[in-house]
């Protein structure tokens, strides 16, 4: 495994992230294919073993399930320093605008019930899961500073974001001498480059780490034609995002295949080779011990300047899709997918 620092932060990351969207109660909150405890600890440990020390997870995955299962297997299978913790929180809803829940409070009891579920005092990461239109920004800075201050966070990050967002966060931040955020995760791979018009030389200017969510699209990137699974037949989520462009994607994913009998690897290895010579950590999903055990072969794998150009001359531009989609003022008002579930909090 090979490991960085998480932009400026002073976090030592590995260079592949389990995320941990897979883990958690089937049925209990978006999924209906991600995996029992019993064997999200398996995998988690197989990460561990394998150079793995940077964990993704959010409150609003499987109603806190999945951050449940990840704690409760950090506790057994690692020490706690040892270990680079992230987990997300959701906007503000309606119910709790109309309570006249302020956005400072709102962070505050997000984070309580995401470290309950963990079973932690801390975590190293706490991520603006998408953008808040109905919370004025300075409260969200204000309440991030707040955890990290108080110790509940080392640090913040943002996902979801425009650059134009990322940067007038840090500058509100810089102004008020709040913390700033030192990451983003945003929707990047092969089959979606919509992340390199801006984010990705906006982060490279201010040296904020970028650790993008499916980097394998749902599985598009690490299966030929005709291969299956459980996630690809059942995750609407991901149809909604790359149905529509199938057939343009199916020539890089066939470049990858070829790629892929060329060196004798996984088609996953190829893609986060690729990946990894763009950002600094991909969070990629496991729901399978081979998917955790390719995604870290990959660090391995180096592309020539040819191959890397082979894998992207065909791409052409997507349209927005997903959360970030609805990234509107507009769209804001709509029904998301995520939610906290039948959390309490």
């Amino acid at each position: 495994m090979e490991y960085t620092k998480l932009g400026n932060s002073d976090l030592t990351i590995s260079r592949i992230c389990m995320g941990c969207m897979g883990f958690g109660e089937a049925g209990n909150g978006q999924h209906s294919w991600t995996v029992d405890e019993e064997h999200s600890r398996k995998i988690i440990k197989k990460g561990l073993e394998l150079g793995i020390n940077f964990f993704d997870t959010a409150i609003a995955y499987q109603s806190g399930t999945s951050e449940q299962y990840l704690g409760r297997a950090i506790r057994d299978f690692a020490n706690r320093d040892d270990v680079v913790i992230a987990t997300k929180f959701l906007p503000r809803t309606n119910e709790e605008i109309e309570a006249g829940i302020s956005g400072q409070k709102h962070i505050e009891k997000m984070l309580d019930k995401s470290l309950q579920n963990l079973g932690m005092d801390y975590v190293d990461l706490y991520i603006y899961h998408m953008w808040d239109y109905n919370t004025p920004l300075y409260d969200i800075m204000e309440g991030l500073n707040h955890a990290v201050k108080s110790g509940k966070t080392r640090y913040i990050g943002i996902s979801n974001c425009f650059a134009y967002q990322l940067a007038k966060a840090n500058a509100i931040a810089e102004k008020y001498s709040f913390a700033k955020f030192v990451s983003v995760q945003g929707h990047y791979n092969l089959i979606f480059r919509e992340e390199e018009r801006e984010m990705a030389k906006f982060c490279l200017e201010e040296n904020i780490a970028m650790t993008p969510y499916s980097p394998l699209a749902g599985g598009r990137l690490a299966k030929r034609p005709g291969e299956t699974s459980k996630r690809l037949l059942e995750d609407s989520y991901a149809h909604l995002k790359y149905d529509a462009t199938a057939e343009q994607d199916g020539i890089i994913i066939d470049r990858v295949a070829q790629l892929a009998d060329k060196y004798g690897v996984s088609m996953t290895e190829i893609s986060l080779a690729w990946l990894l010579t763009k950002v600094s950590a991909p969070v990629v999903g496991t729901t399978k011990l081979h998917h955790i055990e390719d995604a870290a072969k990959a660090v391995n794998l180096t592309l020539t300047a040819d191959e890397l150009a082979f894998l992207e001359e065909p791409y052409l531009p997507h349209k927005l899709v997903g959360v970030m989609a609805q990234n509107t003022p507009a769209a804001a008002k709509e029904q998301h997918v995520w939610s906290t579930g039948n959390q309490k909090i």
